[in-house]
């Protein structure tokens, strides 16, 4: 039984909150769990029960919670400056940032925009890739996605959406787009690296009708996400960077969910040696303290706004947040955690090791396939009835461990800095509740 302080939030909340993603007709049903607290890999509700983190708080945690040289970190910014516009003026932690992540960067990108969220980050990099083109006397109106891609819920990033779930309503107020087929969707019989070469070979029967029309192409490297995590073969990922050379448009990868160390490596794009023309970033990048997003881009797209101020040729795109120094003073201390503690090296291990405790789940029968790449990892269970992976999660959440699911795709996507001990409780209690739930 929950007790007053709970309930009392509770109904507070029904009576006036709207969550995100979230169907409030049964969510009152599901008992909402309350968060009073946290710390490293747990999160506490308001009943004093601990649940282990295992989806990184929507991906975004790196370290964990309360970590003492993030907090340290904002505290001590808080001392010195809030806040400042970054239209038209500049601080230190703005630049020391950028400093810091153009030099875990793919050659070749040179500049950061900052932006608030992942959506917003994408929006900036759909809008600097159309003025672009158009201020080198392109006229290129189209994007071309991915089937079941997803880059966030502002109308730019819906537009080069493709998950028919979340983006088939909005279609009539989109930007014009053309797609092609996830090559995370395999055919049976088909191999990863069969079903890579079967979309490029649609982009480039695309890019040949339409490739002067088109500006820029735009892809989750190796892992679509929100799509299931739907993994898919590097040499998908070297063939889009082709393609764009060959027809002249962008090359746009969103590594808003793949980069800051989830797929093993920095960014997801190194798994297949590319650059693309620009990139996004955002959720790990404040260590999952703050909101804030970036654009990194190559030398010759931001050339293409340089003119002198009569002809135009500005950015005009911006927030008032922009560059919070906040923000910027948790990002940095989490990316000198990441140097300092070796992150990256250390999340790739956890992704082997996570492929290694799941291997009891490959061969059952209630499991129809365990997608994973560094420690993101999807299992897909059979339905047996309605909200089967929600189930599942309620199971795993008795026994107090947090993860959420897709559809029926449970994922697991705990924080990079996880110990051994925790990463074997939440595989152990994830391969539990599969069980329990999908007979």
């Amino acid at each position: 039984m929950s007790g007053d302080r709970t309930a009392d939030l509770v109904n507070r909340d029904l009576r006036h909150l709207w969550h995100p993603f979230t169907q409030h007709s049964v969510w009152a049903d599901d008992e909402p769990l309350v968060i009073d607290r946290a710390e490293g890999m747990y999160l506490y509700d308001t009943d004093g029960k601990a649940y282990l983190d295992g989806v990184s708080s929507l991906w975004v945690t790196v370290h964990g919670h309360r970590v003492p040289e993030i907090d340290a970190a904002v505290r001590a910014q808080l001392d010195r400056l809030d806040h400042a516009t970054f239209l038209g003026l500049t601080h230190e932690p703005g630049i020391e940032l950028a400093e810091l992540l153009l030099a875990t960067a793919p050659a070749g990108l040179n500049r950061v925009f900052y932006a608030g969220d992942g959506s917003s980050a994408v929006e900036a990099a759909l809008k600097m890739a159309f003025q672009a083109q158009a201020q080198r006397g392109e006229n290129r109106p189209l994007f071309v996605h991915v089937a079941e891609g997803y880059h966030g819920d502002t109308l730019g990033a819906v537009s080069v959406g493709g998950i028919e779930l979340f983006h088939s309503t909005y279609r009539p107020i989109l930007l014009e787009t053309r797609a092609v087929s996830s090559p995370g969707l395999l055919e049976p019989g088909q191999t990863r690296t069969d079903r890579a070469a079967a979309v490029l070979a649609e982009l480039d029967a695309l890019l040949d009708a339409e490739g002067d029309r088109v500006c820029a192409v735009v892809i989750e490297p190796l892992v679509q996400a929100a799509g299931g995590m739907l993994t898919h073969h590097a040499s998908f990922v070297r063939g889009v960077r082709a393609a764009c050379d060959r027809s002249g448009a962008l090359m746009v990868v969103d590594e808003v969910a793949t980069g800051i160390g989830r797929t093993g490596r920095m960014w997801a794009v190194e798994h297949a040696g590319v650059s693309p023309d620009l990139l996004t970033c955002g959720k790990g990048l404040t260590g999952g303290y703050l909101p804030l997003s970036a654009v990194l881009a190559r030398e010759d797209v931001y050339a293409a706004f340089l003119a002198a101020p009569a002809a135009a040729r500005t950015f005009f795109h911006g927030h008032s947040y922009t560059a919070n120094p906040l923000c910027c003073a948790a990002a940095i201390a989490n990316l000198r955690l990441m140097a300092e503690r070796e992150t990256v090296a250390h999340a790739a291990r956890v992704g082997e090791r996570i492929g290694e405790l799941m291997k009891g789940l490959e061969g059952y029968d209630g499991v129809r396939e365990i997608r994973r790449i560094g420690t993101m990892t999807g299992i897909e269970v059979e339905a047996v009835g309605e909200r089967t992976g929600f189930a599942v999660c309620q199971a795993a959440r008795k026994q107090g461990v947090w993860v959420r699911p897709l559809g029926d795709v449970v994922v697991l996507m705990p924080p990079l800095a996880i110990g051994d001990e925790d990463l074997a409780l939440l595989c152990s209690v994830v391969d539990e509740s599969v069980r329990a739930v999908v007979r």
